[in-house]
């Protein structure tokens, strides 16, 4: 039975304003011990190949941080109504699936670390990380067949997705033409529709109707692009501690970010062609990234962000009072208001 009825406007809770490691903990430990079924399942399916590759398929474990996504389908199940079976399943797919995205995307980046740690394809070449991102998602779909042919569909129209939106981010690389729309898709491909999957999947295998469904789906897409927009503001002024990664790549690649995009909207002619000469080499990156921040458009992309968050708690808006709504809003908050 799904938990649906009209908004609680008696609920006061500010989550902002809770305790830091109550605000940490609380999402992660609802669904702890599930999480551990996930984890045993996501292990399980990779043992054959740990035996025949063992310290590439270890590796992975660098890649993995905080389940968000297995989290999100387990979250999403209880706030409707009870986990199964199925949700561990679905955990360990979505995360698979997720692990494999980032093993291809640091060799489209040619990146050499990842959360302070060498690379698949800095350790083993970029030959090795496709065909290991191959194999994640070829288990990742052997894994989902187990649950039934629903399930299935939802995976694959979700990694077409997925993939479309790198290909369009690869096709539209070094434009600075590139519209706000183009970059509001190639965010929803690559990291939209992934969160949508998990809280749908999530949703549905709680028995929510179609209508709660596609709420719990709208909720995760939002919270996902949301997240991407926030990560592409840390790109340009967040603390390279705390992100985990050297910032401006995205600029060093010439991927056009919402930031980007808007201060190019607001250049004269003129200094849109100054602009391209200064992009033409990277030596003059710092001095854009500071008129980037100088202009206004670093804020103005941040509040774009908490905008999809508020889309995104309006989603779950109807659900009843629990514990579980309560961390789906705490894990809302976090996406856009992590460390800078």
């Amino acid at each position: 039975m799904e938990r649906l009825e009209e908004p609680d406007m008696s609920n006061k809770m500010i989550l902002g304003e809770m305790p830091a490691t109550r605000k940490d903990a609380l999402p992660m430990a609802l669904v702890a011990r599930d999480l551990e079924e996930v984890e045993r399942i996501y292990q399980a399916t990779l043992e054959p190949f740990r035996v025949r590759f063992g310290p590439i398929i270890q590796h992975l474990d660098h890649y993995r941080g905080k389940r968000l996504r297995p989290m999100l389908v387990l979250l999403a199940g209880h706030a409707i109504g009870s986990v199964k079976r199925e949700h561990h399943i679905l955990g360990a797919v979505v995360e698979m699936i997720h692990t494999a995205t980032l093993v291809h995307d640091d060799v489209l980046d040619a990146a050499d670390t990842r959360r302070h740690t060498a690379t698949v394809n800095a350790n083993w070449g970029n030959h090795a990380s496709i065909l290991l991102g191959d194999m994640l998602f070829s288990a990742a779909f052997r894994l989902c067949a187990t649950v039934d042919a629903k399930a299935c569909e939802v995976i694959g129209d979700t990694t077409n997705k997925v993939c479309a939106g790198e290909l369009l981010q690869v096709t539209k690389a070094g434009r600075l033409d590139l519209s706000e729309a183009d970059y509001f898709e190639i965010i929803e491909g690559k990291t939209g529709v992934l969160t949508e999957c998990a809280t749908r999947l999530g949703a549905r295998y709680a028995g929510a109707s179609p209508v709660v469904e596609r709420r719990m789906a709208d909720y995760g897409r939002h919270l996902g692009m949301a997240f991407q927009v926030a990560d592409d503001v840390l790109d340009l002024r967040g603390d390279a501690n705390t992100v985990g990664k050297t910032l401006g790549t995205d600029l060093a690649q010439r991927k056009m970010t919402l930031p980007v995009i808007r201060y190019i909207n607001s250049l004269s002619a003129e200094a849109s062609h100054r602009l391209k000469g200064l992009l033409a080499t990277t030596e003059h990156d710092a001095e854009v990234i500071e008129d980037v921040i100088a202009s206004g458009s670093v804020e103005s992309a941040q509040l774009q962000a908490e905008t999809m968050i508020d889309e995104a708690r309006l989603a779950i808006s109807q659900l009843a009072p629990s514990a579980y709504r309560t961390a789906l809003e705490q894990v809302a908050r976090w996406a856009v208001r992590r460390e800078r």
